[in-house]
């Protein structure tokens, strides 16, 4: 009988529980072919199922000769090995399997794991990050993998907070001499390489200016005409509470795609009232209407520097975001605006994130932030939330090149 019937007879006897069974037939492959590697493999994980981890490495380490290029087998000879207790023979077979296949997620787990047992912290979470990394998304993994990504989540989360904290005494030593400097960049820095921060990096759909900044949010300094339009917040949320008093049907679902149009992540608001819109300006066209219906609101936008590119910009609303509603992350068109929020109506529960840096609305302060870095908002509250929305120009762009960029649209 050929080897090749003989190992699938033995798999099918050691599936329906027969071992010895299966063993035999196996021996009977070794005696004809002592280095099988198919067969050698086989009998060791026979041996490694019976709990007799040594036999087991010898076997595997037999195998592991006669097909060095098998990383399912370096793999079997580091789980003998881990049960023997060899931790550098173990990880010295991990790493003959990641030689092999760089890529390949069961020894890149096993190799975090044994590397945290030998209490080698850093380097765990290193290869746990680089893996969630890669894989961010776990839903379509086995259960035990999936558990084993949580546990290296929090192993993650919790090196990372131990950095920040190793970091906190030099940092404050350094912030002693520089008494007057502003670190809000440097203690970006700092908290990236400490792991507690991601750098989101600007993704526009439509153009990118290079050479900016990617700032998540704007130092309000940079926006001479903030006082101007906090001053009127009280008049700006009366004239949006008058069209709700009055059922006014000028409200009409800002995510708006034509069949034609790939939805993604906006499927569920996709033509809802759930986040709904009062424009101002939309497309670069003034809503003469809407203006009539909130002239004070319409009057301070009028005084204020807005984006304005013909025929694309600028867009100017009320957005309103109602109870138990998220608006998935997202990212905006061109780094050359920049978007203003003033809040009009927030109630508790409600929150936005910016890149790796997430704020509460506060009634009559607003804010800039660049769109074109990720960003999201969630209202999980039971009353409606109102803010106005403004296009406004980056301010990092000098007069010279908004007239670029309104010349070329």
């Amino acid at each position: 009988m050929k080897a090749a019937e003989l190992i699938e007879r033995a798999a099918c006897a050691r599936r329906a529980g027969r071992t010895d069974e299966a063993r035999t037939l196996l021996n009977e492959v070794i005696g004809a072919q002592p280095n099988h590697p198919v067969a050698l493999n086989s009998l060791g994980l026979i041996a490694l199922g019976c709990g007799d981890a040594s036999e087991a490495m010898g076997l595997f380490e037999r195998a592991a000769a006669a097909d060095p290029t098998a990383p399912s087998i370096w793999l079997n000879l580091a789980e003998s090995q881990r049960q023997v207790g060899l931790a550098d023979a173990e990880l010295a077979s991990l790493d003959r399997a990641l030689a092999i296949d760089a890529y390949l997620l069961p020894a890149l787990l096993r190799k975090a794991q044994a590397l945290e047992r030998l209490g080698r912290i850093g380097e765990s979470a290193q290869i746990y990050r680089a893996i969630l990394s890669a894989r961010p998304g776990t839903d379509d993994l086995p259960e035990a993998i999936r558990a084993a990504l949580d546990h290296g989540r929090e192993l993650v989360r919790t090196e990372s907070l131990q950095r920040a904290a190793a970091m906190a005494g030099p940092l404050a030593e350094v912030r002693a001499l520089y008494a007057d400097a502003d670190f809000s960049r440097a203690q970006g820095y700092a908290d990236h390489r400490a792991g507690v921060r991601q750098v989101y990096q600007p993704q526009p759909t439509g153009g990118h200016f290079p050479y900016l900044p990617a700032f998540e949010f704007f130092d309000r300094e940079l926006f001479s005409w903030f006082g101007d339009l906090e001053a009127a917040t009280a008049e700006i949320a009366r004239e949006l509470l008058s069209l709700w008093n009055d059922g006014d049907q000028g409200f009409a679902p800002y995510v708006a795609f034509d069949p034609t149009q790939p939805v993604n992540q906006w499927a569920e608001l996709n033509h809802s009232q759930r986040w709904n819109a009062w424009f101002f300006h939309k497309d670069g066209k003034r809503q003469e209407r809407n203006c009539a219906r909130c002239p004070i609101t319409a009057a301070v936008l009028d005084k204020l520097p807005l984006l304005d590119i013909p025929g694309k910009a600028p867009t100017s609303m009320f957005s309103i975001l109602h109870p138990h509603t998220r608006i998935p992350p997202h990212t905006g068109t061109s780094n050359v605006r920049t978007t203003v929020h003033l809040p009009l109506i927030v109630p508790e529960g409600c929150g936005f994130r910016v890149g790796s840096e997430t704020r509460e609305w506060r009634i009559g302060e607003a804010w800039a932030f660049d769109d074109t870095i990720e960003h999201e908002a969630w209202n999980e509250s039971d009353r409606p939330r109102a803010i106005l929305i403004i296009d406004a120009w980056n301010p990092l762009l000098t007069e010279a090149e908004r007239a670029i960029v309104r010349a070329i649209g």
